[in-house]
């Protein structure tokens, strides 16, 4: 293969960019500036970027927007939110301007237990292995002692270690299903770390066990792993008022507007293709901010999916209800988020945010987060039951029209005039622009 290369990793940052523009570019000058274009010109900077992954050619930027006026438990934040997205800040402003004057968002954790497991191999009478492990199960934490000494000191550490027969899925296949407690970091090198420790424990204790035969002896680690799955890392978000309290500008009906919301978030509730597009708005604002703060939205995004898929169908996140007169709207959502450690310490950006939060720990950017997303959900939810979802977004997604088309500063602000007024759609301002350029 004539663009194969070896050793691309070995290459200097100038090297590897050279190579990839004379492999694959044609406009090479162009693409050369491109890139530099985007490397910060504070040198020290830059290389605290190249550093944080492998094969590093410039930055990917995205947008740092701020939401203002969240109420959370009657404590006033600014939401910083990292997303390319238009119309989710602006969302989120709105629902948080909406409720700070209806009593705020009001949260609190649940749970914050995390999650690890050991899979492994045993060829051998379950009995036997089940006797084992608990003759084990100290050892299994002694001998992690000097990993969880820091951790212990500050209140967390290892909760409990279990043996799970999953031989129904799987021949001779078994768990060591670990729980922790992380405080205020995220933890995964800390729990990764344990299981390694538990997993070879485990296989050295059952060598020397005299009651296992030699095939049960030879225990066959499959790998040991954090899961991304936390349904007991827990937070929950909440709003309510009177049904009357609902009115505004854009909800003269607030009885009409109450029941019709309602009805939208049932129907997520019971039909999975709404649920996932329902979901996603959820995570437009969950994910901006986890982004900001450091954190690993992959893995948010994996175990928030999951658990809304966990009894057996894949459902809503978000809940509505309608008592007394009383309307309310609330998520409970398992997230694992760290406030220290990864790099929360290391991008200048993420400690930005995190001050801007004042310095939350772990429990509190958990329901930060939470309202972010239970915000954000309001928003699409109430534009959806009301005007539609396009006219705000797509007025929103204006400026990046204009900005396709290079229009001018002058043309900008012309054309933002006009659409005041006038339905926003690509063709529309195809021909407005040009009409403008005639």
């Amino acid at each position: 293969m004539s663009n194969m290369i070896v050793g691309f990793s070995k290459l200097s940052k100038s090297e590897k960019i050279e190579w990839l523009l004379n492999t694959y570019f044609t406009n090479i000058e162009a693409s050369r500036d491109l890139v530099k274009k985007y490397w910060n010109t504070d040198k020290k900077l830059q290389k605290l970027h190249d550093e944080f992954i492998e094969n590093t050619i410039t930055n990917y930027y995205l947008p740092l927007g701020v939401a203002p006026n969240f109420s959370i438990n009657d404590s006033l934040y600014a939401i910083p939110m990292a997303i390319e997205e238009s119309s989710v800040v602006a969302a989120a402003s709105k629902a948080s301007k909406f409720w700070l004057e209806r009593g705020g968002f009001k949260t609190k954790v649940i749970s914050t237990t995390k999650i690890g497991q050991v899979h492994f191999i045993y060829k051998g009478d379950f009995e036997k292995l089940k006797g084992f492990f608990d003759d084990v199960k100290p050892k299994l934490i002694e001998a992690s002692k000097d990993i969880t000494k820091n951790m212990e000191r500050r209140g967390g550490g290892i909760l409990d270690i279990e043996l799970r027969n999953k031989t129904n899925d799987i021949d001779n296949y078994y768990q060591l299903h670990a729980s922790f407690e992380t405080l205020d970091a995220m933890g995964a090198n800390f729990i990764n770390s344990c299981l390694e420790q538990f997993a070879s424990t485990l296989k050295n204790e059952a060598l020397k066990n005299v009651d296992f035969n030699d095939e049960e002896k030879s225990i066959d680690v499959v790998m040991s792993i954090l899961s991304n799955y936390v349904p007991n890392c827990l937070v929950r978000a909440e709003v309510s008022c009177p049904i009357k309290d609902l009115k505004s500008k854009d909800i003269p009906n607030p009885e009409i507007f109450a029941k019709k919301f309602k009805q939208a978030v049932s129907i997520a509730e019971v039909e999975p293709y709404r649920a996932v597009t329902h979901n996603k708005g959820i995570m437009n604002g969950i994910d901006a901010v986890v982004l900001a703060t450091g954190n690993d939205f992959r893995a948010v995004e994996a175990g928030v999916h999951a658990y809304a898929a966990r009894n057996g169908k894949y459902l809503s996140l978000t809940h509505c209800t309608i008592d007394n007169g009383l309307f309310k709207f609330w998520i409970e959502i398992p997230l694992a988020l760290g406030t220290v450690g990864g790099l929360t310490r290391l991008h200048p950006l993420v400690k930005f945010s995190l001050e801007l939060l004042k310095n939350p720990t772990a429990k509190e950017l958990m329901q930060i987060v939470a309202v972010a997303g239970l915000a954000q959900n309001f928003g699409a939810v109430k534009s959806l039951t009301t005007t539609g979802i396009q006219q705000g977004h797509m007025k929103m997604h204006l400026m990046n029209i204009l900005n396709q088309f290079e229009a001018t500063t002058e043309e900008k602000t012309k054309l933002v005039e006009h659409f005041k007024t006038n339905t926003v759609t690509h063709s529309a301002v195809v021909d407005a622009i040009e009409n403008l350029r005639r």
